[in-house]
């Protein structure tokens, strides 16, 4: 017997960043059929509103360090200013979305950083996914909305990297469905040249990818979302897409495609 379809989307980078694409992705979003999970994340909002209240986000390497006072503002930005107007634009586009955290329904579940060589604070790596309390609100024909926070079950929220918490849905739930996983942004895909836009690479296996990796080519942050994709590959997720937005309405777009 086959298994239901589902797809998994996740948004970052101009996408989110920028209100007019944003509202313009949701409209083509609202209109999927079938079983739809959307993931966000937020950085560039939380970080301006970390200005306006005065507080210097911290980041290494492309990576926020999250102590309590900007665990304090990327919980604000992400799971409510961010995460409540995605859900109510679904909405006035007729499309029943629920926004949540990972401590909604226990859905994800986290752990603290060990502290290695950088102290991340406050960030969180995902150690489980409740995929019965998704699969209920599927089932009752909701679309989860989910922002960039988890929770440690000890009433600890935690900074999750959203590109992770998309990954960790994927392959939880390719137990029960057939996923299809998309992180979408602003370039057509993964580019073997960053100053050309249209050197898009359509096709990455996970020998490609080391060749990719060892001769400089992918970079900075592909890397851990690349990472991510062939994690969710081995976990058993049916295919897995990196593309624009032009991609949710038509899937013959340049993009790219991962592959083991």
């Amino acid at each position: 017997m086959s298994k239901p379809k589902l797809h998994i989307i996740k948004i970052g980078g101009n996408v989110i960043d920028h209100e007019e694409n944003l509202s313009s992705f949701l409209v083509d979003f609202s209109k999927l059929e079938g079983l739809n999970i959307l993931v966000h994340g937020g950085g560039k909002k939380a970080t301006e509103i970390a200005k306006k209240l005065q507080l210097e986000p911290k980041m290494i390497g492309g990576r926020r360090i999250t102590d309590a006072d900007n665990l304090e503002v990327v919980t604000m930005v992400y799971a409510g200013l961010l995460n409540k107007n995605i859900v109510a634009n679904l909405q006035k586009n007729n499309c029943n979305a629920i926004g949540l955290s990972g401590a909604d329904g226990n859905a994800i579940k986290a752990n603290k950083r060990i502290v290695k060589e950088i102290d991340y604070g406050f960030a969180g790596d995902v150690d489980e996914v409740d995929t019965n309390t998704i699969s209920v609100l599927l089932e009752n024909n909701l679309i989860p909305v989910f922002c960039a926070i988890t929770h440690n079950k000890e009433g600890q929220l935690l900074n999750t990297n959203a590109d992770t918490i998309a990954s960790e849905l994927a392959s939880g739930l390719a137990k029960k469905y057939e996923v299809s996983l998309t992180y979408i942004f602003e370039k057509k895909g993964v580019l073997e040249s960053i100053d050309d836009e249209d050197s898009v690479i359509e096709s990455i296996d996970s020998e490609m990818y080391e060749t990719l990796k060892n001769n400089n080519i992918i970079a900075a942050g592909m890397l851990p979302k690349l990472e991510n994709c062939f994690y969710a590959l081995s976990r058993g997720v049916a295919e897995i897409h990196i593309a624009n937005s032009d991609f949710i309405t038509n899937k013959n777009t340049q993009h790219t495609t991962l592959s083991l």
